[in-house]
């Protein structure tokens, strides 16, 4: 079951049957590297780069020539918030979406992500299951 804490998922189908290309801002290596082989393995998606940064986040997903579909952003980086990067990429497509994976999704930092521009949010303590089927249902549209 989606958290309480995600938005809709309107996103149009596109005309080609390359995979979802997604993009992951995670400090953590060895999160890093879990998170992509999941995503790759169960999901059908390509994580076609990675950030640890903020202001690496931002430069990358401001390049329009990027396509991306899919980015999973953390909240807080060794350099920098995921905040800013959500708040960054406010203005993208519409069937670009953003969610955050954190460990502090209090219900005050959901609320916050969401207002900052995040499509949905999922602690990485006991939420992985519903990232996945957020994911999922990406890849079919």
């Amino acid at each position: 079951m989606l958290s309480s804490t995600t938005q809709s998922i309107n996103i149009q189908s596109p005309m080609t049957s390359e995979p979802l290309r997604a993009y992951l801002v995670e400090d953590s290596p060895m999160i890093r590297a879990n998170l992509t082989t999941t995503l790759e393995e169960l999901c059908g998606i390509k994580v076609v780069a990675t950030a640890e940064s903020e202001k690496e986040a931002v430069n990358w997903l401001l390049q329009p020539e990027q396509n991306w579909r899919l980015a999973i952003v953390d909240v807080f980086l060794n350099k920098g918030l995921g905040l800013k990067v959500l708040s960054a990429c406010k203005n993208r497509r519409p069937d670009q979406k953003m969610v955050v994976l954190t460990n502090f999704a209090t219900p005050d930092m959901r609320k916050a992500c969401l207002n900052m521009g995040a499509d949905a949010v999922f602690d990485k303590s006991n939420e992985l299951e519903a990232l996945i089927e957020y994911c999922s249902e990406l890849t079919r549209h």
